[in-house]
């Protein structure tokens, strides 16, 4: 994650989601966002990209509005907080290898940066391709040992 910006085109910071299922990969998402301060009362995504869900997932005693969109950039999300903050995510494709994943989301967080998230995925090699998708012939599915959590890069993280 990055401070907030208005830039256009650019990203707050991004996410390795496991699957396209929105009841199973937004609430650990929405409980990282208010471990981190930013709470989250509705949540924005691209119809095309994440499968079906109801209108409100239960987080944690809260309901989290969902709000599927066609018109929402494909690989992003954006979860909403209280006064409409919105925080935009880039979204890695689950079927990324795990250094060109995790070099996506050190762009995605690197502070000063307007990439458009068009550029963060083709920079990384991250095939914009829709969430779900298999991989690229040769390419593991899923990395060995990757721990279910949302990975936070500062401005100055090593590779």
């Amino acid at each position: 994650m990055k401070p907030h910006t208005d830039e256009p085109g650019s990203v707050d910071g991004g996410w390795w989601p496991w699957s396209t299922d929105p009841a199973t990969e937004f609430p650990p998402l929405i409980t990282a966002m208010a471990a981190l301060g930013l709470p989250v009362q509705r949540f924005s995504y691209d119809l095309d990209a994440w499968d079906a869900v109801r209108l409100g997932l239960t987080v944690h005693g809260t309901v989290v509005r969902m709000e599927g969109f066609r018109t929402t950039r494909p690989h992003t999300v954006a979860p909403v907080g209280p006064d409409r903050v919105r925080t935009r995510l880039l979204v890695i494709p689950p079927a990324t290898p795990g250094d060109a994943a995790r070099a996506a989301m050190r762009a995605a967080a690197h502070t000063g940066s307007t990439a458009t998230v068009e550029d963060v995925l083709e920079w990384n090699t991250v095939a914009a391709r829709r969430a779900g998708t298999a991989a690229l012939p040769g390419r593991r599915t899923v990395e060995r040992g990757r721990r279910r959590e949302m990975l936070l890069y500062e401005d100055e993280v090593a590779s």
